[in-house]
């Protein structure tokens, strides 16, 4: 058996109060690793052309209020 394969055997015998404190704990762990990641792309400039075009086209007038 995989480790993955464990994983899904032991989170489906979870109780239903269990996996609601795991489902929890692990959205939030899933959004700290990836703002982690978009932050290291950004420090590593990885997100200056996407930046560079969104400009570009609110300067161009094309763009929009949300």
């Amino acid at each position: 058996m995989t480790r993955l394969e464990q994983i899904e055997q032991d989170v489906a015998g979870l109780s239903p109060d269990e996996l609601a404190r795991f489902r929890d704990w692990f959205e939030a762990y899933a959004a700290e690793r990836f703002d982690a990641a978009l932050a290291a792309d950004a420090e590593a400039g990885r997100l200056d052309a996407l930046a560079g075009a969104a400009l570009k086209d609110f300067r161009a007038g094309r763009s929009r209020r949300l």
